[in-house]
């Protein structure tokens, strides 16, 4: 159940962990690129790819590998949880002492963004009822004492570990939360959240609706951004958590126009704080 809740290598030894990331990160390696890259023998990487090809992990090709769909899917995930992890753990650290004003039982809705995974991570001992849409988070949360755990039905994502569809749309209208806390892959000046899938986006704007309390969670690089699918006004919302990084420029522009900002500190100085 907990595939993703560790980078760990996925090969049989390191040279196989590094091959595995060249693979990925080439979508195809020859024997002798990666015999080169290594300094070892042909024969020595041939042997790696069988063995790699034999667990699933990767397809051997004439002359070489690329990923198996799998393994580069869960790659690809864990790149993106790695990017800008720092900034991550600040908007959790914060987002934490806005949870910790919750009555024990309360109800929160986190999205399957990488940065709701990192909120996830820090609920363990709460007495909580999460509810969620990303299968890392679950997998995160499973079998913790005092955690209700509510994975939302719906259509596994092609590209990404998370629920979504009419049954999950259909499923928030009847659910209801104390507070979220949702991702975004743009905002722009006026505080209007952006993702890049129309259907993770309508999704995303009921969820909002289902709560109480609503708050936004983007690292700085997300701030100045839109995309495909605009689902919600952060101005109508109770806030946007985002990290120290965030130019003052567009601190500026967004408390100008309305966006209730809340940016962290350094996560080694932040502590609880009360609402």
């Amino acid at each position: 159940m907990n595939a993703y809740k560790h980078s760990a290598v996925l090969g049989g030894s390191p040279r196989h962990s590094e091959i595995l990331q060249l693979v990925h990160r080439d979508g195809e390696c020859s024997v002798e690129a990666l015999a080169s890259s290594m300094g070892v023998s042909t024969m020595t990487i041939r042997r790696d790819l069988q063995e790699l090809a034999d667990a699933g992990q990767v397809l051997r090709t004439h002359g070489g590998a690329v990923p198996a769909a799998r393994i580069s899917f869960e790659f690809r995930f864990l790149e993106q949880a790695s990017h800008n992890a720092k900034a991550k753990e600040q908007i959790a650290q914060t987002a934490l002492g806005l949870v910790s004003t919750c009555s024990d039982g309360d109800a929160i809705m986190l999205d399957s963004s990488t940065t709701t995974l990192a909120i996830a991570r820090r609920l363990r001992g709460m007495k909580l009822t999460v509810i969620t849409t990303s299968l890392p988070i679950a997998s995160e949360l499973y079998g913790c004492y005092g955690i209700d755990l509510i994975l939302l039905g719906g259509a596994l994502r092609n590209d990404s570990p998370d629920l979504a569809g009419p049954i999950t749309e259909a499923n928030l209208e009847v659910l209801h939360a104390q507070m979220a806390f949702i991702g975004a892959d743009g905002i722009d000046k006026e505080g209007r959240i952006y993702n890049d899938s129309p259907v993770l986006g309508r999704m995303l704007k009921k969820m909002a609706a289902s709560a109480d309390r609503v708050y936004a969670v983007a690292d700085h690089s997300k701030i100045g951004k839109s995309s495909l699918m605009r689902f919600g006004d952060i101005k109508k919302w109770d806030g946007l958590i985002t990290d120290s990084g965030l130019d003052p420029s567009w601190k500026r522009r967004l408390t100008r126009n309305g966006v209730k900002l809340i940016q962290t500190k350094d996560t080694r100085k932040v502590r609880k704080t009360k609402v």
